[in-house]
């Protein structure tokens, strides 16, 4: 990704998140916020009142009645982050029920009518609003039930093909939104899908190709298969969803523990004179810029495995340091991907030892509080990062562990990181005005 114009600044206008700790970022009490899934495992699932919020949504459209729950979360997150962003939303309260095409949010899919007026965010004639949502498995729900339908029956329904690709997380989103003439992209690269879709973003609306644009990632994983499929790798946490399962730096066992979660950012280019102005006038609204998103890539043996030095995660933090013309001394803290696995904590320690050398920034990592989110991870963290910012604190993990617990120091500027499966890895670089 090329840098941006010195003169323009890529601004978070606003930001939504639904995961373990509902819609906040940081716990509301000291108690571990996992819960015991069905087949015994720990989780990181929702807590009743979002799950109440989330069947809430279900209902506002006879069309959301048939989504599955990753299509929802992100839906959900992203009204969130439309409305601190002031991108008001007012909705027709006698909506068609037909359903978006795949892909195409222009026309209904069966009828071919134009969407209902009065739908969406915005009134009269607003800027263009474009979607980019990652997630790394997509509708996991709908597609392990159509699958367990078919072997049961023989057959599917027609819907089963249309609402189990991963297209229709965004093409829902935007659609939700009352978007007819933005661009409508879903992403899946495993854990790092987020910021493949945050990437995207920042290049649109850097090349002018965008006005607004929502970004981010929503993952529903907790299903018997995709729990098997973690316990297979040998990797899932031994510990009671009642004694923080997941503990990202603390070494052996490895304690990684799944969650489902989403996380949305409204994103818009601004020009720079403008954001000064606008942090001179109200300087008790925090605003965050998004400097840049790196990203890195090895070939590696094993598709599950990671080099001991985090070849990737090291090109992905230079490169977005690289792009937003930051040194490494400029990063005042780091909020690492950390998924509680020995090696892989491990190796991103020594990447980031690489990059910062004995100078290094604070430590931090949420997923002991949220869990491993797959292609949600890399945006709830960036969110935990913009609430660092926002308050100059943090909750600290009740296990013994390298994370930080606290600074002197005013947080400026945090780096994120992400990797998934495959030696992929990205980071974005953000900033509080």
């Amino acid at each position: 990704m090329t840098k941006g114009n010195a003169d323009e600044y890529i601004i978070i206008r606003g930001r939504g998140r639904v995961s373990a700790l509902g819609d906040q970022a940081f716990p509301a009490s000291s108690e571990s916020p996992f819960s015991v899934h069905p087949n015994g495992l720990p989780v990181a699932a929702l807590p009743d009142a979002t799950e109440a919020a989330l069947a809430e949504l279900r209902r506002a459209h006879p069309a959301y009645r048939q989504l599955d729950r990753t299509v929802l979360l992100a839906m959900l997150a992203a009204r969130q982050a439309a409305t601190e962003a002031r991108w008001h939303t007012v909705r027709d309260p006698t909506p068609s029920p037909s359903p978006p095409g795949e892909g195409c949010v222009q026309q209904h899919l069966t009828t071919g009518t134009p969407l209902p007026e009065g739908r969406g965010w915005g009134q009269g004639n607003p800027p263009s609003l474009s979607v980019s949502i990652g997630s790394s498995r997509g509708a996991t729900h709908h597609l392990e039930h159509y699958h367990e339908e078919f072997l049961r029956e023989g057959s599917v329904p027609a819907a089963a093909s249309p609402l189990t690709t991963l297209g229709n997380v965004a093409s829902w989103v935007a659609f939700d939104a009352g978007s007819t003439d933005g661009a409508v992209l879903s992403h899946s690269s495993t854990c790092s899908s987020a910021f493949q879709a945050l990437g995207n973003a920042v290049a649109w609306l850097r090349a002018g190709m965008a006005e607004r644009y929502l970004a981010g990632g929503a993952e529903a994983p907790l299903t018997e298969f995709t729990l098997a499929q973690m316990q297979a790798i040998g990797i899932y946490s031994p510990f009671a969803a009642d004694a923080w399962p997941c503990r990202p730096g603390a070494g052996r066992p490895s304690t990684f523990t799944l969650g489902e979660g989403a996380a949305v950012f409204a994103l818009e280019k601004v020009a720079a004179d403008i954001a000064a102005a606008e942090v001179a006038t109200t300087p008790q609204q925090p605003l965050f810029r998004l400097e840049s998103v790196g990203f890195g890539f090895e070939a590696i043996g094993s598709k599950t495995g990671i080099s001991p030095d985090g070849r990737h995660f090291q090109t992905a933090m230079q490169q977005a340091l690289q792009q937003a013309g930051r040194k490494p001394s400029e990063v005042d803290a780091l909020v690492l991907h950390s998924p509680g696995t020995p090696a892989g904590d491990a190796a991103e320690l020594a990447a980031v030892r690489a990059v910062f050398g004995e100078k290094q920034p604070l430590l931090l990592s949420n997923k002991w509080l949220v869990g491993h989110t797959l292609g949600a991870s890399a945006a709830l963290n960036l969110d935990f990062a913009l609430q660092v910012l926002e308050t100059q604190q943090w909750p600290v993990a009740p296990f013994s562990t390298y994370l930080a617990t606290a600074t002197e120091q005013p947080i400026r500027r945090i780096l994120v990181n992400a990797a998934g499966f495959g030696g992929n890895a990205a980071s974005a670089l953000v900033s509080l005005l």
